[in-house]
């Protein structure tokens, strides 16, 4: 047997099953391959399955409004993901008449849609012979071939997707998925179980014992350490919430304002009923947020605050507990969400 039927072998016995494993439908796939990125597979399946109840076409997903859908989205993390399917959604409905393109290079203009993702769909859905290299392939072609290419740098992609295509055979879709479970369940970034894997006998690193080495990837920088005050301003039950800019880091969610240490000297000496609540500290990708929550309560004149309580509704405005829960609110903001029951506030 060859590569590609000792591995494709291997996957039908062992494995996963998931949900988006028994469908051909292109929209499906997608949703599944975005909610994928980056975030593990078993935190997936709970969110697909709701996301697909709720928008199970393109058609669906496209007449939704983006508040909606990122509300379903909220606890999964990287929203831009959700913002990006929902534009794609569109795309497909206004340039495609809500069928997917079958053609590579149109795929790619799909809001959201990058190589990775347009291999996955092409192969799974349609069965075109495409790569579909994520972190998994690319560890798993490293160790099969020495490859010394920077697995962090996206020049190195094209040999990546040669060396996929030159073992291809058989359905592209489960060659594809094969090699990914390869390196999610054997081929793993630590302790690879080596004996087991169904294709060592091909695999250089293992024959060298120098599998630790592979891949080859330049230290990620330390993530950016900011620190902000979080206002928590309360009026008769209900809490001020406010809708982030369009551009940037949980861009059109909802949360609480921050402000800066200079800010907060100036504003502190001017409330009078304030609580300290627990710290809450949440790191994204390049960035680590602390931050330390005031429980601010106010009357009517919320004069001292800067803080525009006069912007429109869909812009800002005081929520009770329960309006809170339907917004599309990101963690870092429910994890201070969380302490107003234990604060009893």
């Amino acid at each position: 047997m060859d590569f590609a039927d000792r591995l494709c072998s291997w996957f039908s016995e062992n494995m996963r099953d998931m949900p988006w494993r028994h469908t051909r439908d292109p929209y499906s796939i997608w949703v599944s391959e975005i909610m994928l990125q980056q975030t593990q597979v078993d935190t997936v399946i709970p969110y697909y399955e709701r996301f697909m109840k709720r928008f199970p076409s393109v058609e669906a997903l496209a007449r939704a409004s983006l508040e909606e859908v990122l509300a379903l989205w909220q606890g999964l993390g990287y929203y831009k993901r959700a913002e990006n399917l929902h534009r794609g959604a569109r795309y497909i409905m206004e340039q495609h008449g809500g069928h997917f393109p079958v053609d590579p290079a149109a795929l790619r203009k799909i809001p959201g849609i990058g190589a990775y993702t347009a291999g996955a769909v092409l192969s799974i859905a349609f069965g075109i012979p495409a790569p579909a290299v994520d972190g998994n392939v690319m560890r798993v072609l490293s160790r099969l071939f020495l490859m010394e290419q920077d697995v962090g740098q996206a020049k190195s992609r094209p040999a990546f997707e040669e060396k996929v295509m030159s073992l291809l055979k058989g359905d592209p879709g489960v060659f594809n998925q094969a090699m990914m479970e390869l390196g999610a369940l054997v081929c793993t970034p630590r302790k690879p179980d080596c004996p087991v894997c169904p294709v060592n006998g091909f695999c250089q690193a293992y024959k060298r014992n120098t599998v630790e080495q592979y891949p080859v990837k330049a230290g990620r920088p330390k993530p950016v350490t900011e620190r902000y005050r979080v206002l928590v301003i309360c009026r008769s039950g209900s809490y001020w919430m406010e809708k982030r800019p369009g551009e940037g880091l949980l861009a059109g969610l909802w949360g609480f304002p921050l402000i800066g240490e200079e800010q907060w000297r100036l504003v502190e000496p001017m409330l009078e009923k304030k609580r300290i609540l627990k710290r809450v500290c949440h790191v994204f990708t390049h960035r680590r947020w602390e931050l330390e929550p005031v429980l601010i309560e106010v009357s009517e004149s919320c004069g001292t605050l800067p803080i525009d309580f006069s912007v429109p509704a869909d812009l800002g405005g005081f929520q009770t507990p329960e309006q809170m829960q339907r917004l599309p609110v990101p963690t870092v903001f429910r994890k201070v969400i969380r302490q107003l029951d234990d604060a009893g506030a």
